[in-house]
């Protein structure tokens, strides 16, 4: 049999490792999901870097809840006329 294996059912396997399952192959390229704020370091010391940036914030434009990000970037979208995601940017790069 030409192309086939011993056996003689439909062509010879090749030396191929296990699958791997999609959800462990590990990824070519970073995937950038921002639902929540990226930061460096503690929020007191991105408060302040942001307050040097932005002249105009105040404490209680800068105060941050777990889980209210979006109130957060609310208020400082309205304090600077910037957009949210454009503010994302802003704090993950301080």
């Amino acid at each position: 049999m030409r192309g086939g294996n011993a056996v003689g059912k439909g062509p010879a396997k090749k030396n191929v490792s296990p699958r791997i399952p999609s959800w462990k192959q590990p990824i070519n390229q970073p995937i950038t999901i921002m639902t929540k704020l990226e930061m460096k370091g503690t929020w007191n010391e991105t408060k302040g870097k942001l307050k040097q940036k932005y002249a105009g914030l105040t404490d209680d434009d800068l105060l941050f809840e777990e889980g209210k990000e979006d109130e957060l970037l609310g208020r400082l979208q309205k304090k600077v006329g910037q957009t949210k995601e454009d503010l994302r940017k802003a704090i993950s790069e301080l």
